[in-house]
């Protein structure tokens, strides 16, 4: 007890002490280190906070019949599951990527989004397009011609996106099948893709300059259309689902979704 007592007794005198000393502080340095303090203690809330929310989504997105499904399973599974057909729902699901499962150490789960390629479900990728550390836009390679124009224009309106625009969201143009001996190139696709965005600026602008179908424009005025004029990242890359060829898809998503 008497040990008790005397314990308490110095911890009165330590706080009188204190109150002495900030009595002989000016008041201003008081507000000074207080808000000091306070500034200090938010900001780093602040960034743990930003550590924390870094998204680990990573979105598939593409015309119909692109292989997207595909792509999906050979990630999660390492597998075709073979038999899939056109969704029409998004797949989603968050896991260790298949090629990284016998690694040591933590690994960082990816959740990966495949959204419906069909017309009418598109909209369902703005419902996830505000959490994408990346997107992967999936192009049938081997049947790109006859279908350049429609999956041009669906890029032309991923690419302008203000939630795209605004974060700089990575975009991969993934040329899928490309095992096929038919299979066109990923510059070919690349270069087709920036003739077909050019020729929609030129027809969109002449239908309505405000350009109301759409947040932003692409490119820059008076000069042919490249996907470096993007403000975000657009690169492209070869993949073939059905073989199982994805280590370029996978190096893109490990380049935005970090360990």
């Amino acid at each position: 007890m008497e040990e008790l007592e005397q314990w308490k007794e110095q911890l009165s005198h330590l706080s009188h002490l204190a109150m002495d000393r900030l009595r002989e502080v000016p008041p201003n340095q008081l507000y000074v280190a207080a808000a000091i303090a306070i500034f200090t203690t938010l900001l780093l809330l602040s960034v743990r906070l930003f550590k924390r929310s870094k998204s680990n989504t990573v979105v598939l997105t593409g015309l119909s019949g692109s292989g997207k499904t595909v792509l999906f399973y050979q990630l999660r599974d390492g597998s075709t599951h073979e038999g899939t057909v056109t969704s029409m729902e998004p797949n989603e699901d968050t896991f260790i990527l298949h090629n990284e499962k016998t690694r040591k150490g933590k690994i960082k789960p990816v959740h990966i989004v495949d959204v419906p390629g069909h017309s009418r479900l598109r909209p369902k990728l703005d419902e996830f397009l505000p959490q994408a550390a990346g997107v992967v836009f999936v192009v049938d390679a081997l049947d790109f011609l006859p279908n350049c124009r429609a999956a041009s224009e669906y890029l032309y309106d991923l690419l302008t996106k203000g939630s795209v625009v605004r974060k700089k969201i990575p975009v991969l143009i993934l040329c899928n099948k490309t095992d096929k001996v038919t299979a066109h190139t990923k510059e070919f696709i690349r270069r087709q893709m920036e003739k077909e965005i050019d020729k929609l600026r030129a027809s969109r602008s002449a239908i309505s300059d405000a350009d109301v179908a759409n947040e932003f424009t692409l490119g820059v005025p008076g000069e042919p259309f490249s996907f470096t004029q993007c403000s975000n990242k657009v690169t492209a890359a070869d993949a073939s689902g059905l073989t199982g060829e994805i280590s370029q898809l996978e190096e893109f998503i490990r380049e935005h979704v970090k360990q």
